[in-house]
């Protein structure tokens, strides 16, 4: 990343502005004439350690990108809900009293678990009466399937910018459990709470330090002066993600069930210690002991990436990168070739601090911490090796770290 003031900072404001000015005439093209409606945005984000430990209680580090979800929004008279996205699919078209109780499978199901749960929870009882309708469109610049965080940053956008239009009231936390609530037990991904808390509790030039076993945190400045968080797109959409997702999650259960009987006090995976694995281990079934190895492993590499950049050795929080892509490839089997090649063409750069796959895995997007000046030489590199074996060329993107969801 350059740092603030510089020239590519200008064309980033320029860039950002350009998209949030074609979303607001998007709007406009799609509802109608009417009131101007008001703007939101919600970034995406990327975690750089802590892979797959959020639904096992243990500790992450993401932080929010300076790309995600625009979302302009309008009241109306009546009770009527229009939800639309720039990306294409069925308008949503309901009223406030007959809102679908039921997924139905596409990206609507996200903002409409959102809208439930405020009505449900957000509203002091005998006032649903007083929620006017909206007219709300999803768009932005955030890579959807690409394992940035689409998903959490649509809903906690929505949250918001739901809770300012009908002026609800809630503090942030709120808005953060609503939006996860809605993935969860609306969607049915059984997600952990690091994608919401992530992009909610966002601070510009800091990761955001989370432990998932009581939801404490902190934040860690990044110096962007000095590092860039660079962002590589295989381009594989992660289509059966959910499923696979899923089934991790159920193994990492079983693996705890297994192990807890020899870890007095244990309350989830992340407090099963490498030696009560390594003697008990064998009562795991092959596929489960190798998710229990990778996440009781990736606990001790994140506390370590941790105490490497706080003392000043982004060195050391690179090499636990490299080491953590390694085990979701072997232990974990979340990789495919194409993220494997990014990670080892980035490893091959001396302007590469660290690389991994970031998100759930199964294609999306690897995670690059380089240093400032490295990125022409990054790119070069990781495009000539990925064009060479599979024929086309990675999007590779450079991020500012972001403030946060806020309206415009």
């Amino acid at each position: 990343m350059s740092a603030r003031g510089a020239p590519g900072e200008a064309a980033r404001k320029e860039r950002w502005s350009r998209d949030l000015s074609e979303h607001a005439n998007a709007f406009r093209a799609r509802f109608g004439p009417g009131a101007d409606a008001r703007l939101y945005f919600s970034p995406g984000r990327v975690n750089l350690m802590g892979a797959h430990l959020d639904y096992n209680g243990g500790p992450v580090m993401p932080a929010a990108i300076d790309r995600g979800t625009f979302i302009a929004v309008r009241p109306r008279s009546g009770r009527r809900v229009r939800m639309a996205s720039t990306l294409g699919g069925p308008m949503l078209d309901t009223d406030l009293s007959a809102l679908p109780r039921q997924r139905a499978g596409g990206w609507a199901d996200y903002p409409l678990g959102v809208l439930l749960r405020l009505l449900s929870t957000g509203l002091d009882p005998g006032r649903s009466a007083e929620v006017c309708g909206v007219d709300i469109l999803f768009g932005g610049n955030l890579a959807v399937g690409a394992g940035l965080s689409s998903s959490a940053s649509i809903c906690v956008g929505t949250a918001i910018a739901l809770d300012d239009v009908w002026g609800l009231g809630l503090d942030r936390m709120d808005l953060v459990h609503a939006a996860l609530h809605a993935e969860r037990e609306f969607v049915g991904v059984q997600c952990g709470i690091m994608d919401p808390y992530a992009v909610g509790l966002a601070r510009e030039g800091h990761l955001l330090w989370l432990d998932c076993k009581d939801a404490t945190s902190a934040y860690i400045p990044l110096d962007s002066t000095r590092l860039s968080i660079a962002v590589a797109d295989t381009g594989v959409r992660r289509e059966l993600a959910q499923i696979a997702f899923n089934e991790r999650v159920r193994q990492c259960k079983a693996a705890f069930e297994g192990l807890r009987p020899h870890q007095a006090g244990a309350t989830c995976l992340r407090d099963i210690t490498l030696e009560t694995f390594l003697e008990h281990g064998e009562v795991l079934d092959p596929a489960v002991s190798r998710r229990a190895e990778h996440v009781i492993r990736e606990v001790a590499r994140t506390f370590a990436a941790r105490n490497a950049l706080s003392r000043g050795d982004p060195t050391g929080l690179g090499t636990e990168m490299f080491r953590a892509h390694e085990s979701l490839r072997d232990l974990f089997e979340v990789s495919v070739p194409e993220l494997d090649q990014l990670v080892e063409s980035a490893a091959e750069c001396p302007g590469v601090v660290g690389a991994r796959l970031t998100g759930a895995g199964f294609g999306g997007c690897v995670v690059i911490l380089l240093r400032s000046g490295a990125r022409a030489e990054v790119e070069e590199r990781l495009s000539h090796d990925f064009l060479r074996r599979f024929s086309v060329r990675p999007t590779i993107e450079v991020y500012e770290t972001d403030p946060g969801p806020r309206a415009i």
